[in-house]
């Protein structure tokens, strides 16, 4: 027989597969092939690291950052299961064929955990988690010295736990046929959902160290949502730079609070663990370990973190945060996390996926989700650019906003969208067309903005609409300011008001020029009229409006009527200083018995009013304060790390259009957010000032007192009002939230979720004799009493009030206990001082 160049006959040759594949074993020969995707059934999100094995068999897998998986099931498999901690357990029956679909939804297990048990000798995780605090220098990306990457974002806003109360009110009612469609949303086993905001961007993200800096540009972005006209604004917080997240730190900084990671350098004192699995996951030799805090109310996770065995690295993270930590309206935080190595060692993430679940407030409420998700690709390390490269900390291109079709956005996104993400769009859409939600809508834009949007101009603000003092009495104001549709440069406004007791109108006007938005320099003139209190800054309370406003309300004890002419000039000269220039002049006009000496001595020499003209230079310094631009306005999120540091020259020009004073001011003010880990949060606020020259106490430090049962962080509370005036100070007014540190840590008190608070104001300051001579002492002639005596401080003597409290107290509700510890003899013709008061005041926090 001729045999063949493959050495068996050729009609042999053909028949050699299926005589092998007639060999196996009849369970390898019929598998099918199972793929299927895993999604929590709450908010639909895809859950990573899920367990999937098979009833009967050693076979199994997990779930991918997605959700998804895939698995090869024998014939005599018929059973597949989905397992996680945190979840219910669910089973599925896997239908005969070549290949399968098998999706799952898993509830949420709200059980409590069980007490860990550790046997003799110490816990096997320990030796892991020291490991990779030991690492975490060459594996922490915090020891770059830059990194870039290019980066896709998607954050979806939604209402979830719409109860039967909630669907039967009016307005839902009205979107009924909406609502029903919503059912699907979620999946055939799922919660319904109610999308309300979607969007995407994409951007390139770049980094360096020493000097720390960040810059992220935003290249496109898309935003569909129930309201949203623009977007420009939230295109700025849905990048990057708001969804970083580095477990290597010692504390995390999420919805305003800190948490404590599962891998801080502290991680004994905070955490139990249990070393559950080894694994590979891709190429990388896994250990999985489970834990949860000690403390069920601190602020920290429940989870599972996966570790390399080669870099003892974080490879995979899923932490969570339940309801029953010390927190108001937060019902989830889940945070997870895949990290990869760079060329150089240190792990980087790759993918994020965070979920807030806001509780509802009421039955007849409902409560509302926050998913974001970050891709991130090409990782370029080690390769800083110069300084000025990152001078602005977000950016959006100009065309980020073009909206480009949805063929275009296939090129641009990490991932395709779901059928269900697609579907909240279409949703979205559709809502935005209901007569009800356009003008909820309409009354919420108001409510959180203070305006209305009429188009070119915004009508208000309706927070100085109305107003009530003893001056006045009832007060009304209107007022408009223009937008960004009537110029992208100029912005004019004006209000006018009117108060029935005086009969007096009060007026303002102003105009604005943005010179430039890249380095934020604008020019403005400014005209008013109006009514003020003596102590009230308007320069360094501009920011506090809400301040403001309530000043118009109640007694004013040092009332006076002022027309002002203010031009400003300002620029931000580099990343983080900014430098003011302004020219001021003011008219003073008393309501009040006051009386200063032109001439001290000389009692022929009295005035009652004044005129004055000023020069302010001002520089302020905030390393790495961040600001976005909404508009035409540029708001300032605050500084992070460093103190935000203003120093003000104000310099008075005697003769110059009548003023009367020719003077030299400097004030200095820093504030500073700062962290104490387990300690909570401190706030310190330090100012001082010094007089160089003669002036009437009206353009002195006058220190805010506080007479009323309500608590005010501008103030000092148990100071009188007008109690002291000081032309040279130096002040401290500090607060401090321990959050539960040690409330959390008594059984009975636990589920209060009540937080300690501790305050203390502080001034050293004074009067120099020469401007103490200079008040004209004014005596009520029916009595012969002063009339508003002026009290000042002693050289060397501070007055001090110290206070401690609870805050959360029904999650609204704070109360403060102050004691004053100096100052307390009585002065002649002067109210008591208070020794003691408590304290009350409203707050939301989280």
């Amino acid at each position: 027989m001729r045999i063949a160049s493959g050495g068996f006959p050729s009609h042999i040759r053909f028949l050699i597969p299926l005589l092998l594949l007639l060999s196996l074993p009849a369970s390898l020969v019929a598998q099918s092939l199972v793929k299927g995707k895993v999604t929590d059934a709450n908010s639909g999100d895809p859950i990573p690291f899920v367990n999937i094995t098979l009833v009967g068999s050693m076979s199994g897998t997990t779930t991918d950052f997605d959700g998804n998986f895939s698995l090869r099931v024998p014939a005599s498999v018929d059973t597949i299961v989905a397992s996680y901690i945190g979840y219910k357990t669910r089973k599925k029956k896997i239908e005969k064929a070549a290949s399968v679909v098998v999706n799952f939804q898993l509830e949420e297990d709200v059980t409590t955990l069980k007490e860990v048990v550790v046997d003799a000798g110490e816990n096997p995780a320990y030796a892991i988690l020291r490991n990779v605090v030991r690492s975490k220098e060459k594996n922490d990306k915090r020891q770059l010295t830059a990194y870039e990457y290019d980066t896709y974002t998607k954050v979806e806003i939604d209402v979830d736990n719409m109860s039967d109360k909630f669907r039967k009110r009016k307005v839902v009612k009205k979107i009924t046929q909406v609502l029903d469609s919503v059912e699907r949303i979620a999946g055939e086993d799922g919660k319904p959902i109610l999308p309300l905001f979607i969007s995407e961007s994409v951007s390139k993200f770049y980094f360096r160290d020493n000097p720390r800096l960040r810059y992220e540009n935003i290249l496109k972005s898309k935003i569909n949502g129930v309201g949203i006209q623009d977007g420009t604004l939230i295109t700025q917080f849905i990048g990057t730079s708001f969804q970083e997240y580095n477990f290597y730190q010692n504390w995390l900084n999420i919805v305003s609070k800190d948490f404590v990671s599962p891998i801080a350098d502290g991680w004994r004192i905070y955490y139990n663990y249990d070393l559950t699995d080894s694994l590979y996951i891709g190429e990388d030799y896994c250990y999985r370990l489970d834990f949860f805090p000690k403390s069920p109310q601190d602020l920290a996770f429940t989870g599972t973190i996966w570790i390399t065995k080669k870099d003892w690295a974080l490879r995979q993270i899923d932490a969570s945060v339940g309801r029953t930590a010390n927190l108001n309206f937060i019902e989830k935080i889940r945070i997870q996390q895949e990290l990869a190595p760079t060329s150089v060692g240190a792990w980087m993430p790759i993918k994020n996926r965070v979920l807030v679940d806001v509780s509802e407030l009421t039955n007849f409420s409902a409560g509302m989700l926050a998913k974001f998700y970050t891709s991130n690709r090409n990782i370029v390390v080690n390769k800083p650019y110069e300084p000025s490269f990152y001078e602005q900390e977000i950016v959006m291109a100009e065309d980020a906003r073009q909206f480009e079709d949805e063929t275009y956005w296939d090129t641009l996104r990490h991932e395709p969208l779901s059928e269900t993400e697609k579907n909240v769009y279409r949703m979205i859409d559709t809502l935005q067309n209901i007569p009800v939600v356009k003008t909820y809508t309409d009354i919420i834009k108001i409510a959180v903005n203070g305006y209305y949007n009429a188009g070119k101009v915004y009508l208000g603000p309706y927070i100085s609409l109305i107003a009530f003092n003893n001056i006045e009495g009832f007060r009304v104001q209107g007022g408009f300011k223009t937008s960004y549709d009537f110029s992208k440069r100029w912005v004019l406004g004006a209000s006018l008001g009117y108060g029935f007791d005086d009969d007096k109108i009060k007026y303002s006007g102003f105009v604005q020029n943005i010179l430039s938005r890249e380095n934020w320099t604008t020019v403005s003139f400014r005209v008013r009229s109006d009514l003020g209190r003596v102590g009230i800054d308007d320069e360094s309370l501009a920011d506090n409006y809400l301040f403001l406003a309530a000043q118009r309300f109640g007694m004013f004890r040092r009332g006076y009527y002022f027309n002002e002419s203010r031009f400003n000039f300002q620029r931000q000269l580099f990343k983080g200083f900014q430098q003011r220039f302004a020219l001021r002049y003011t008219t003073f006009k008393p309501v009040f018995e006051f009386g200063y000496y032109q001439n001290p001595g000389d009692e022929t020499s009295l005035a009652t009013t004044f005129e004055n003209a000023e020069a302010i230079i001002e520089s302020r310094w905030a390393r790495d304060e961040l600001f976005i631009l909404n508009d035409n306005e540029r708001i300032s999120l605050g500084a992070s790390k460093w103190p935000e540091i203003t120093l003000r020259y104000t310099h008075g020009f005697k003769g110059a259009f009548g003023s009367d004073f020719d003077y030299d001011k400097l004030r200095l003010m820093i504030y500073k957010r700062i962290r104490f880990g387990p300690l909570g949060t401190g706030y310190a606020n330090v100012t001082g000032e010094y007089v160089f020259d003669k002036l009437p106490y009206p353009l002195l430090s006058l220190h805010l007192g506080n007479q009323t049962p309500i608590r005010s962080w501008v103030t000092y509370n148990l100071m009188g009002i007008g109690e002291f005036i000081s032309d040279r100070y130096a002040s401290l007014q500090y607060s401090h939230h321990f959050e539960g540190f040690l409330l959390n840590r008594i059984p009975l008190m636990q589920r209060l979720k009540w937080r300690l608070v501790g305050t203390a104001n502080v001034i050293f300051g004074g009067m120099s004799q020469m401007n103490r001579e200079l008040i004209a002492p004014i005596t009520d002639e029916a009595t012969g009493l002063p009339v508003m005596p002026v009290g000042f401080l002693s050289y060397g003597r501070p007055y001090i009030e110290m206070g401690y409290g609870v805050e959360n107290i029904f999650k609204f509700i704070r109360v403060d206990f102050i004691h004053r510890l100096s100052y307390l003899e009585q002065v002649p013709d002067q109210r008591k001082p208070r020794p003691f008061g408590v304290f009350v005041s409203f707050q939301f926090t989280l």
